[in-house]
């Protein structure tokens, strides 16, 4: 079915999820914390979404690329002077930008190539090249912070269940077993991988040992320490005022992990 043939239907929520690569439980969530809440139902209770539920899942996921936290999204979704024209012309500008520099990198790469045969120093050429890589790094680097574990839909479901984190795209083998996941943390993306001995990855459990830790910016560390506490997180330490200037308290992932969530004192 082409893709604008629904137009004016809606799409389920499976529909939709298929169509956009996220996952169901991720549409589940955003209305779960009204972000994203569907306009209809169907006569069996099935999500309905409209075309300007669509428009606005679009907004959603432009926003969290640019790195918002879902909270900040939520208030930037009731902006009233935001267009869906202007939004998707800085995206295309964006992108342009991104496809130009690489376009003036991969010029000056093939100028480079063709003149490696000929005598001369090489000076200017590689000063040239790094400036071009330079601009692109610029616009395309992103920090992404990856996380190894034995079981990562377990990791996966506890981590947003437990420590409130943003849930992402799951994705699954042809066996249905989930390969990676997606996790926004406030300002940050965090990659869940599968462990690979064969590689020198392991999760903590396995290792009997947490060899690095996550540590977070929350609004509220009391708050935020309760709720794990009650949704049943092993707790390292509780909230206390560090001598470094932060409030803060420790616990553990499901397997193992170790986190922190903290907040600078006032």
């Amino acid at each position: 079915m082409a893709a604008g043939s629904r137009s004016g239907l809606g799409r389920r929520v499976g529909e939709l999820a298929a169509a956009t690569g996220l996952t169901v439980r991720t549409l589940h969530y955003y209305e779960e914390i009204g972000l994203l809440v569907a306009a209809g139902r169907s006569h069996a209770g099935h999500r309905i979404y409209a075309d300007a539920d669509v428009e606005r899942l679009y907004r959603i996921c432009l926003l969290r690329r640019l790195g918002l936290p879902l909270g900040d999204i939520a208030r930037a979704l009731d902006d009233p002077a935001w267009s869906l024209r202007g939004a998707v012309a800085t995206h295309l500008s964006e992108l342009e930008r991104r496809l130009e520099a690489g376009g003036r990198l991969r010029g000056r790469l093939a100028q480079l190539v063709a003149s490696m045969g000929s005598d001369g120093p090489l000076t200017d050429d590689l000063l040239k090249i790094l400036e071009e890589m330079t601009m692109l790094d610029t616009t395309v680097q992103r920090r992404i912070s990856i996380l190894v574990y034995a079981d990562l839909e377990a990791a996966y479901d506890y981590l947003v269940r437990v420590f409130g984190l943003g849930p992402g795209q799951l994705t699954r083998d042809d066996e249905g077993r989930v390969v990676h996941g997606e996790l926004q943390a406030g300002d940050g993306v965090l990659w869940l991988h599968p462990e690979a001995p064969a590689f020198g990855l392991s999760s903590p459990r396995s290792l009997g040992a947490a060899t690095a830790s996550v540590a977070v910016m929350v609004d509220d560390v009391d708050a935020h320490f309760r709720h794990a506490s009650e949704a049943g997180a092993v707790i390292d330490y509780e909230p206390v005022d560090q001598p470094y200037g932060y409030r803060e308290y420790s616990a553990r992932d499901s397997e193992g992990g170790l986190w922190s969530f903290m907040k600078p004192l006032d």
